[in-house]
């Protein structure tokens, strides 16, 4: 008959030689290892912050980290700024590791993680969206990006989006975060009323980039400094009797509303639906 004190001993020496062998079975991520469409590559923690910064995160947003790695960025966004995050990573041992990190962090009920391939993933009800991958993948993700609700902050690490420029760049040691904020489509033909007077606005559209003119009458004046920052426009013209009214407002849909101020005193609310 076997003595409890030999069974306790046997059940120690079979923990005792499973335990490095269970050490050797943990995924430890190497840099450089090869992942579906680039290789892993950490961001450096003050890149992270500067990218969560760049975007003003707070506890109100939904952030979503594309291609999220050992889910740094999608824990920092919970732990420093208290905002709800999810990764989206297409490697489930990279996938479980970032559900360890979480859990360590103590923010695995803010932040999630989810296997499954960026390009086939449903991310618009994020207002934030973090990435750090290559440009061509950037500019395939572009389109999705840009359907996105106006005043969504997308943050890139190293990599921009060609021609669409971004809202803002930061540097740190050498390294770039890129900022931009996804703009309405204000494109077209709006009729405008300035409190009673009439007047037809044209805009022309690249990206968060406007030209364009207010028609008066005969005199079609071109539009100073139009700009659109997501949902919120921005622009100034002359009238006929050499006044500069300045416009700012708030586009919704088809509709756009807000408040203009003249350089003689003037001022008043505006508003203009789309033709």
């Amino acid at each position: 008959m076997i003595s409890h004190a030999r069974l306790l001993a046997v059940a120690l020496v079979v923990l005792t030689l499973a335990a490095p062998a269970a050490a050797q079975n943990k995924f430890e991520p190497q840099v450089g290892q090869a992942g579906k469409d680039v290789i892993w590559v950490p961001s450096p923690d003050d890149v992270v912050d500067r990218m969560l910064t760049m975007a003003q995160v707070t506890p109100n947003d939904f952030v979503i980290d594309l291609g999220s790695g050992d889910g740094k960025i999608a824990i920092a966004a919970a732990r420093k700024f208290g905002a709800r995050a999810m990764g989206v990573e297409y490697n489930p041992d990279m996938v479980k590791l970032s559900q360890e990190n979480a859990k360590a962090a103590g923010v695995a009920e803010k932040a999630s993680f989810r296997r499954a391939d960026i390009f086939a993933t449903d991310f618009s009800q994020a207002n934030v969206i973090t990435m750090y991958l290559l440009p061509a993948l950037n500019m395939k993700l572009r389109p999705q990006i840009l359907a996105m609700r106006p005043g969504t902050r997308v943050v890139s690490h190293s990599f921009n989006m060609e021609d669409w420029e971004p809202d803002e760049t930061s540097s740190m040691d050498g390294r770039r975060a890129y900022l931009w904020i996804v703009p309405a489509n204000v494109m077209g033909s709006w009729s405008v009323d300035l409190g009673g007077e009439r007047a037809e606005l044209t805009l022309e559209q690249k990206f968060q980039k406007l030209e364009g003119y207010v028609q008066l009458g005969p005199i079609h004046a071109g539009l100073r400094e139009a700009r659109l920052r997501g949902f919120q426009i921005s622009f100034a013209y002359v009238d006929n009797t050499g006044v500069r009214r300045d416009f700012n407002g708030r586009v919704t849909g088809g509709k756009m509303e807000g408040s203009f101020r003249a350089d003689n005193g003037g001022e008043g609310r505006w508003t203009a639906t789309k033709k």
